[in-house]
Parts: C-alpha cells; sequence; structure tokens
C-alpha cells in the first residue's frame, strides 16, 4: 500500500512537472480538459488520457476495467490542480508547492480566530465524508477558496493523502494527519511560534 501511494505522488508530481515545462501553447487548453474531468470517473473522458494515465505505472493499473484506486487519487488530484490553476500563469505561479499540506493550506484560509469556525467547519465536513466521491466534492469547494486566496497546495501529498482516503484501515490516519497540520504551531522569522494562520498571512 505504502509503495504504491508513493508512486501515485511520484506520478502526480511528475505530470505537475511535464505541465510546467511544457512549451506547448495550448497548455491553457490542457488545464480546461481536466477540470472537465472533475467529478468523472478515471479514463472516462479520452482527452485527459495523455494527462492522466500517460507513463502510469503498472501497479496502478487497472486490469478489470474497473478504476484502481491509485488511477482514482491520480485522476481526482490532478483535474483538482487543474481548477487551482485557472487564470494563473503555470511558468510563474504554479498552485502546486511542496511542504503545503491539506490541513495546512485550509487552516491559512482563516483570516483571523473569528473566521477559524466557519473553515474548520468546513474543513470538517470534508475530512468526515464516507467515500472518496463525497470528499472530493467537497475537496472541490475548498480548492476553489484556495484558488480565490492564493494559497498553493501540494498536489502529490493530496494525491497520497487521496489514495490512503479509500482504505478503511488508513483514512483515520489520513485524517489524523490532516488534524495536526491544521494546528500545527510554526516559528516565525524571529524564532516565535505562530499560530499556522498567522504564518499564511490571511
Amino acid at each position: 500500500m505504502r509503495d504504491e501511494a508513493r508512486l501515485v505522488g511520484k506520478y502526480v508530481e511528475s505530470q505537475i512537472r511535464r505541465l510546467k515545462e511544457s512549451q506547448d501553447a495550448n497548455i491553457r487548453a490542457t488545464l480546461a480538459r481536466l477540470r472537465k474531468g472533475i467529478g468523472k470517473a478515471p479514463g472516462s473522458l479520452p482527452d485527459l488520457w495523455e494527462v492522466t494515465l500517460s507513463n502510469l505505472p503498472d501497479k496502478l493499473q487497472s486490469l478489470d476495467g474497473k478504476p484502481t484506486y491509485g488511477e482514482w487519487a491520480v485522476h481526482t488530484a490532478l483535474t483538482l490542480f487543474a481548477l487551482h490553476q485557472q487564470g494563473k500563469d503555470l511558468s510563474t505561479k504554479c498552485m502546486s508547492q511542496d511542504s503545503v499540506p491539506l490541513g495546512r493550506a485550509v487552516r491559512m484560509l482563516a483570516k483571523d480566530e473569528e473566521d477559524l469556525p466557519r473553515i474548520k467547519r468546513r474543513f470538517d465536513a470534508a475530512a468526515t465524508s464516507d467515500n472518496l466521491a463525497e470528499f472530493a466534492h467537497h475537496l472541490r469547494g475548498l480548492v476553489q477558496l484556495l484558488k480565490a486566496t492564493d494559497i498553493p497546495l501540494d498536489y502529490p501529498e493530496l494525491a497520497k493523502d487521496l489514495y490512503f482516503f479509500q482504505f478503511d484501515g488508513a483514512v483515520d490516519n489520513v485524517r489524523l494527519k490532516w488534524g495536526q497540520d491544521f494546528y500545527r504551531r510554526l516559528k516565525d522569522d524571529d524564532g516565535n511560534t505562530t499560530d499556522e494562520d498567522n504564518a499564511g498571512g490571511k
């Protein structure tokens, strides 16, 4: 399971890097096609195959025509990334950024302590979803908020979370990580401990 999750993260990382480094003048069109895949099943839209299936590791590929957990994680992460990236220059302002896990990114949405309960309720609704489809629905709304406030997200890490979220024996571990990241306290430039929402400057 962990090896497959690692492959999921690496694949999403490589595909985003490929999009970012592409010299194709139609990259915006590629991202637009990816956005059309939000909420759809992996492989159901041939226009997306090059980004979501090309060079996908064998261990992640379906053998029976039913999308694997790995394919669901990759497809969901990449299509939501395309939503997050909409309206922003991929080469200069990529919205996939290392070390900004989901819990931290969502916490940065809270402008102050009064705003925190509202953001927490939205995150709770997502985190307690019964399945990946429900979670992805809630996650889409959170990504739209992140997009509107220019807060990036670590999409390779998110893809791994999406993979583990599909296993009954692993989903609570994912939720624990999200909670830890949401409430984690950071050090500011002067070495002082600060809340995550303040660290985001929002």
